[in-house]
């Protein structure tokens, strides 16, 4: 295990953690495009548990590996299914918010199979 696979690896889960926290809280740029994609808001505590959960799991993976893939495979589910989501809506100006948080999931991911 890399210096740089485990800079990578805390940087997407606390940036995967500052997302669920946004979900959690109900800050208004996470809940009006929610809305706006036809997600239901009783939907919020399972989305922002599904990604602080994702979070707690990669960190543990520095620890576990087989827990940092599993929790890395299931965000990059988590936001495949955002990108749908957001496709779905039409909102296409919106498609890079999932991505951005996915790459350093994806990164940390490939740095853990290196």
């Amino acid at each position: 295990m890399s210096v740089v696979h485990i800079a990578v690896t805390l940087f997407a889960a606390a940036f995967v953690a500052f997302s669920a926290v946004s979900v959690f809280v109900r800050a208004p740029w996470v809940v009006g495009p929610i809305a706006e994609y036809g997600v239901p808001l009783s939907w919020l505590p399972w989305l922002g548990a599904a990604k602080a959960a994702g979070a707690v799991g990669l960190v543990a993976g520095l620890f576990v590996p087989l827990v940092g893939l599993l929790a890395g495979a299931g965000l990059v589910l988590y936001f495949a299914g955002a990108v749908v989501t957001v496709l779905r809506a039409r909102s296409y100006s919106h498609v890079p918010f999932p991505l951005v948080y996915a790459a350093p999931v994806v990164a940390s991911l490939a740095l853990a199979a290196a």
